[in-house]
């Protein structure tokens, strides 16, 4: 299906995981306008199993996306009439949780006779970074770093990526989760863990900088592993209250941020330089933390490297970036996607593009 670009007004909606959100978008003259920007979250029902329990996401997302939908329209002073195109995040993410979005942006589709764009959720988040106030242009580099995913994404063109490095068993913000549990911190476990470092020593705890062996010898350069550093601090937990004495909390979540955080900005800016590229973006839940911004900010300086943050508000899951990204793909290419396309769990982002195939991929 082919439509006018000039113009452009997207309905987007986010589920893949534990936040319901629905945004209104517009790009006029090249510029994105957020219209509307709703979200609902589920940290506090979640919170008292430690983690996301998928039937409860799902249910949620049912009962509120409706109701989202109807304030993110008042919100715009928008009907349907107003809007051109349906966005809905479709992988990777929680599958009960994805198909509620999918199947409330195709029907809305359907029953307003709009385009349907399914959108890859990381994709969405590498479009989080048009909200700065300076949005940088393809090729750049993009650490992704978030509770589900810690990748640096070399990002060719708009809709072409390249995986340059990727963690090889928890990602950043599943450990900053196992972490906080471990020192009897509540869930989610960044905010927590970055509230109570700030009066923490970080160079008390000398903490391993996980790295990933190759088969015939040496490592991979840009690759994370974050199995080793939760086991160091499992074990120096296990010791400090063997000997009886009190847990120094405030100490041991400093060295901990402070360790990944060196491992993610080092990693970062090695890959940015070593393949010629002078911008870096930072994106993603875990991008959010303070004290990773402030690292990433201070030695990309060394390296003569343009660091550009997504602002906070949008570096969490949220249905804005979902839009955003929605709109970048109607500005490089008219596309649209099947209304019997379903939903997947898990898809590489490098085939994003197969979303607006004929044949749906899935």
């Amino acid at each position: 299906m082919r439509y006018s670009l000039n113009t452009q007004t997207v309905l987007a909606l986010e589920t893949s995981c534990d936040e319901s959100a629905v945004a209104l978008l517009k790009r006029e003259q090249g510029k994105l306008h957020l219209l509307a920007n709703r979200i609902s979250s589920q940290v506090h029902e979640h919170a008292r199993w430690g983690g996301v329990v998928p039937e409860i996401a799902s249910r949620r997302h049912l009962e509120d996306l409706p109701f989202l939908v109807e304030k993110a329209l008042c919100d715009s002073f928008l009907d349907f009439s107003d809007i051109d195109v349906v966005a809905s995040t479709v992988a990777p993410g929680l599958a009960g949780a994805l198909m509620v979005g999918s199947i409330t942006g195709r029907t809305l589709a359907a029953l307003h006779g709009l385009p349907f764009i399914g959108i890859h959720h990381l994709e969405g988040h590498l479009a989080s970074v048009m909200f700065s106030e300076e949005p940088p242009k393809p090729p750049y580099l993009v650490l992704l770093v978030s509770g589900g995913h810690t990748e640096l994404i070399s990002v060719v063109n708009y809709g072409i990526y390249k995986r340059l490095g990727t963690s090889h068993d928890d990602a950043a913000g599943e450990a900053f989760d196992k972490v906080a549990r471990l020192l009897g911190l509540s869930y989610p476990g960044g905010p927590s863990i970055q509230k109570i470092a700030k009066a923490g020593n970080a160079k008390r705890f000398l903490l391993p900088k996980g790295r990933v062996s190759k088969p015939g010898g040496g490592f991979y350069p840009y690759d994370f592993s974050f199995s080793g550093l939760k086991t160091a601090m499992l074990r120096k937990v296990e010791s400090i209250k063997n000997n009886g004495d009190d847990l120094p909390v405030e100490d041991l979540a400093a060295s901990f941020q402070e360790v990944v955080a060196e491992v993610l900005v080092d990693r970062s800016l090695s890959c940015a330089r070593d393949n010629e590229l002078s911008d870096l973006v930072m994106v993603g839940g875990v991008a959010a933390n303070q004290r990773l911004r402030e690292m990433m900010m201070e030695r990309s300086k060394e390296h003569k490297i343009q660091v550009h943050l997504a602002p906070k508000a949008f570096c969490t899951d949220n249905a804005a970036m979902i839009g955003a990204a929605a709109l970048i793909r109607l500005e490089s290419d008219w596309i649209s996607s099947s209304l019997e396309m379903g939903v997947s769990p898990r898809w590489p982002l490098e085939q994003a593009s197969k979303f607006y195939q004929v044949d749906p991929p899935f």
